[in-house]
């Protein structure tokens, strides 16, 4: 990688929550600028999520590991042995399904970031020697979001202008992932965040982010390409 490159990683959150979001995620990456994608082993669309994910070869696919889903059920992070664990269990399940390792790992609602979790978290995912959001090998920038406060919904924060803002303003060089949540309304998922997805999708399909890249001189990559060039070091 040259000095003073940036890479940008556009992935979106989800992947396998339901057929609505299945279908914005590769509507985003296909028409779009996402190009990884995490994956929910929990959820109701999952099987679908693994057969769309062998059609578009390109994207990416890393865990989702996932403790609490929609409904808030109870798992207490703080319970170290159920936190390896269930990080095991749903690793297992995401091999299975892909028949291939992880290219990165994050969770849902954030929950590996949570104190005294990460560093668990972390042990289990270095033999996969992928990045897992938060360690610092690739930058995250989580600001492209549209529920600020619980249930109150600003779609500005995911306008192609507060998008711009991001890219101008917060991508450094080496890698970035910007995260995002695109997908479409579907019968089988309910969750307080519907209409945002359909509204970060049309921001990420919008043609003037494409071509704020070139301008900004940012290259669209992929977790996949982070472990090709870290290979090539």
């Amino acid at each position: 990688m040259a000095a003073g490159s940036r890479h940008l990683i556009v992935n979106a959150d989800d992947f396998g929550a339901s057929r609505g979001v299945n279908r914005g995620i590769i509507e985003g990456h296909t028409e779009g600028v996402v190009t990884s994608a995490s994956l929910l082993v929990t959820g109701s669309a999952v099987d679908e999520a693994v057969a769309l994910s062998r059609e578009h070869r390109d994207l990416a696919v890393g865990l989702h590991w996932d403790v609490w889903g929609e409904d808030e059920r109870d798992f207490d992070v703080d319970d170290h042995d159920a936190v390896r664990s269930e990080f095991a269990r749903q690793l297992k399940m995401f091999e299975d399904l892909m028949q291939s390792e992880p290219t990165h790992v994050d969770s849902h609602k954030h929950a590996h970031l949570r104190d005294g979790v990460f560093a668990v978290v972390q042990e289990l995912v270095e033999p996969l020697e992928v990045p897992l959001r938060g360690d610092g090998r690739v930058n995250w920038i989580g600001g492209f979001y549209a529920q600020w406060e619980w249930r109150v919904t600003d779609l500005e924060h995911v306008s192609v202008d507060a998008l711009e803002g991001i890219l101008r303003n917060e991508v450094p060089s080496g890698w970035t992932e910007i995260s995002c949540h695109p997908g479409y309304r579907s019968p089988d998922y309910e969750s307080v965040y519907l209409d945002e997805r359909e509204a970060e999708l049309r921001t990420l399909c919008d043609p003037r982010v494409r071509s704020l890249l070139g301008e900004l001189g940012l290259e669209l990559s992929s977790y996949r390409d982070w472990s090709v060039a870290r290979s090539s070091v």
